[in-house]
């Protein structure tokens, strides 16, 4: 059957022929299941994305690629346990999104389109800047008015026009559905493809593991895509017959700005009232995602769950992580604190084997890592 767009909430599907970045009802978009593939699929020449290139929607004729993905796997023990730290913030623009903005992007320009919008609190609008200069492609990235200089300079720097919003970070997505009338909206919170992207990572974690799957994945979560791009990618290694068990999710998420672990905890399928305060993982500060269901659904799919973790501790795992020589931005140290706790819980045992999944570059928060130091710039 030929992969289309699928409005996950209707059943209802829309032919790839046609850019779409949601679905007519509102609801984001997912592709139907693909059948994924396995060691002879693999382009060997490649790296990064472009090794699974095969499992992509549609072939890229000429990929936008910046040297993104191939990340180290590094095995490390914390609190008594061995763990792997997948180094997804070794990309050209320091973050994981580079995945997904490669692959997006990409399939994009291939169905014609030329200039997209994109909104994000910075890795996700860095990432879209620099993947669109590399594709010829213009680039308007809207962001929040708080949102650090150090990210909006390299979307400039890239030639995206940035435009700054005040509020927060719902008021900037908001401002750029209601933009979406006028131009692409290539987001990575809503276009299908940049979950394509990311399932990457489940792919290259499986070639990693020597053709293995993890017992846990952890993962700083915001809108989920990394979430959900896993839950797909190994959903696909499954149907092709490559694995015979799921990777327990499990998504860590700041208690300032939980949503998804509070509707986790419920027991909902769905959002639950929930109290959103600012918070220095600013990259998972995603009050409303949009994805929620499914985002929910993966995680419980695949047997696992969701954390909450305090201030206080994030600040903590940033620096605990950045004295092992890991110098991550605090939105993905936060995944340290959360596999504390699952091992204190007995969720997560000492001898499996564990995924910490860091996704951006300690650089890029400088700001934050000088508030946690105590040092004035």
């Amino acid at each position: 059957m030929e992969t289309a767009y699928l409005d996950p909430r209707s059943g209802a599907t829309y032919p790839l022929a046609t850019p779409l970045w949601r679905a007519p009802s509102g609801a984001p978009l997912l592709l139907t299941p693909m059948p994924g593939i396995g060691r002879a699929g693999i382009d060997r020449a490649a790296r990064g994305p472009w090794r699974y290139a095969a499992a992509l929607p549609f072939r890229a004729h000429d990929p936008i690629s910046l040297g993104e993905g191939s990340t180290p796997l590094l095995a490390r023990r914390f609190f008594g346990a061995k763990a792997f730290v997948k180094c997804e913030w070794m990309m050209p623009t320091g973050s994981f999104k580079d995945r997904g903005a490669a692959v997006m992007l990409s399939l994009l320009r291939q169905q014609g389109v030329t200039a997209v919008l994109e909104d994000s609190s910075g890795n996700g609008g860095a990432a879209i800047a620099a993947y669109a200069a590399a594709g010829g492609m213009a680039a308007t990235i809207m962001a929040p008015a708080s949102t650090s200089p150090a990210k909006t300079v390299a979307m400039r720097a890239a030639g995206a026009a940035v435009e700054l919003v005040p509020g927060s970070r719902q008021d900037t997505a908001d401002a750029a559905v209601a933009r979406a009338a006028t131009l692409f909206y290539a987001s990575h919170n809503w276009h299908p493809f940049f979950l394509h992207g990311t399932k990457t990572l489940a792919y290259e974690l499986w070639e990693d593991l020597d053709y293995s799957v993890p017992d846990n994945i952890l993962i700083p979560c915001g809108a989920g895509s990394n979430v959900l791009g896993c839950a797909i990618g190994f959903a696909e290694l499954m149907r092709a017959g490559m694995i015979s068990r799921l990777p327990r999710l499990f998504a860590v998420q700041p208690q300032n700005c939980g949503p998804i672990a509070a509707a986790f905890a419920a027991g909902a399928p769905d959002a639950v009232p929930v109290a959103i305060a600012p918070t220095i993982a600013e990259g998972t500060a995603i009050a409303r995602p949009v994805r929620m269901p499914e985002v929910l659904a993966a995680l419980r799919g695949s047997g696992g769950g969701a954390v909450a973790i305090a201030e206080d501790r994030i600040a903590a795992a940033a620096l605990a992580l950045a004295g092992a020589g890991l110098y991550v931005e605090p939105t993905c140290a936060q995944v340290l604190a959360g596999f504390e706790d699952l091992l204190h819980a007995g969720t997560i045992a000492p001898e499996q084997t564990s995924v910490l999944v860091l996704t951006g570059a300690g650089a890029k928060a400088t700001p934050r890592f000088a508030e946690i130091l105590g040092i004035a710039l």
